[in-house]
């Protein structure tokens, strides 16, 4: 009766402890911290010499050691375990729990890690992790301490421990995914407001041409970039590009481009010309960027003397010409390759403007504009708004734009930053 009463209030005082380790597994922590007090709950839960949890990778198909509790810790950390490898492994693989009274009678006991360690693997309880069917990872406790044998009472109260474990890794899991966006989050702003600084807000004031230019970014950075700056009292510079890849990487290069630009007038402002400019950018971004990361400019230098403007394209969008009184859409395309490729000289044009004419120069971001179809707004229904309003003023051609790729893009999400410049003489 006495070693009855005993055995209940035992267990009533393991029952509070197993509940006190709930609760402390249960609060929201980092995830390596809460495989750590697993670990040492399940030492001190079955009063054991030894613990180590095992989680499982999707990606791999593998079980990582990712704590261990023990000597050599190190040694066995970095060690990985196929499903039906090992103890751990078949009950992985099985999804369910076993004591094992004498591991190295066990044929399925892989020696490898007591040599590695040190350790002498005596006995083991081994449980797997399981939330709502999927595999978590496996927790296991090695030597029951005075020698003694793991109980069913033992494997009852891990069973339950590794059920509230399974739960407790899954929302750790999730508190450090939200934890690492709310990260990127705060980086993407920071990159925002850098990059905002780098985009022009005010342009300079002609009175002989109309002109106008829009930046509508798909996300808190992109890769689109202008510049415009009148280069003396003659000639004013144009420029528009787009930067390979989305996102920060897309923003490091826009910040490149705007360190060149200010440096290279710096140097060359007083005695510009546009095709040692290009070359010198193309050059710059071949030994200041990676292979993979390359830009589409175009540039224009106008004279203001003559109405005469100077393109070049570096493998960008072609720019349209309407002349005054004509339907037919010309081209500016004459240059050579993106920039930050291959070093090669790069060709130019020169046309006349007259009284009228209309110059758009973009970002592909107007024509690949997708509706919910995946249907691209397109270069003629471009081409459409430009000449039904051609008679406008440049701010109002370019709202006329921005209006009609809304409509037609209805509930689709902007799938890339859309940049739009007019010049009208």
């Amino acid at each position: 009766m006495v070693s009855d009463k005993r055995s209940k209030n035992n267990l009533i005082e393991r029952l509070r402890f197993f509940q006190s380790i709930v609760r402390k597994i249960s609060e929201r922590k980092s995830l390596e911290k809460l495989l750590d007090e697993i670990i040492d709950a399940s030492k001190s839960l079955l009063n054991s010499e030894a613990a180590s949890l095992l989680l499982y990778d999707r990606k791999d198909g593998l079980l990582h050691y990712h704590t261990v509790a023990g000597r050599k810790r190190s040694a066995i950390k970095a060690r990985t375990i196929k499903i039906g490898e090992g103890i751990a492994g078949w009950i992985a693989g099985k999804r369910i729990p076993a004591i094992i009274d004498d591991c190295y009678s066990d044929k399925r006991f892989n020696r490898e890690f007591d040599s590695k360690s040190g350790f002498k693997t005596r006995n083991m309880i081994c449980v797997p992790m399981v939330k709502k069917k999927e595999l978590i990872g496996v927790i296991q406790s090695m030597n029951k301490k005075g020698g003694r044998k793991f109980t069913k009472e033992d494997l009852d109260l891990f069973e339950a421990l590794a059920a509230q474990c399974a739960v407790a890794i899954e929302n750790a899991r999730l508190t450090e995914l939200e934890f690492r966006e709310e990260q990127i989050k705060n980086e993407l702003e920071t990159a925002r407001i850098i990059q905002q600084r780098f985009i022009q807000r005010e342009f300079p004031v002609f009175n002989d041409i109309d002109f106008d230019l829009r930046l509508i970014p798909a996300r808190e950075v992109g890769g689109d970039y202008y510049y415009v700056d009148r280069i003396n009292d003659t000639k004013t510079l144009f420029m528009i590009a787009d930067v390979s890849g989305k996102s920060i990487s897309a923003a490091l290069i826009v910040s490149t481009l705007y360190s060149f630009i200010n440096f290279y007038l710096l140097q060359h402002k007083s005695n510009f010309v546009l095709k040692h400019f290009v070359e010198s950018f193309n050059k710059f971004l071949i030994s200041s960027t990676t292979p993979d990361k390359f830009v589409t400019a175009w540039f224009g230098l106008f004279n203001h003397t003559d109405k005469s403007i100077t393109g070049i394209s570096a493998g960008h969008n072609p720019t349209y010409l309407l002349r005054s009184g004509s339907d037919r859409f010309e081209t500016l395309s004459e240059g050579g390759l993106m920039l930050g490729s291959i070093d090669l000289p790069y060709s130019e044009e020169r046309i006349t403007l007259n009284k009228g004419d209309l110059i758009s120069f973009y970002t592909d971001g107007v024509p690949e504009a997708m509706n919910s179809k995946s249907i691209e707004f397109g270069d003629e229904r471009f081409k459409r708004i430009l000449a039904r309003t051609r008679n406008y003023s440049a701010q109002d051609i370019i709202n006329a734009v921005i209006r009609d790729i809304n409509k037609f893009r209805g509930a689709a999400e902007q799938s890339d930053d859309i940049t739009i410049g007019i010049i009208k003489c």
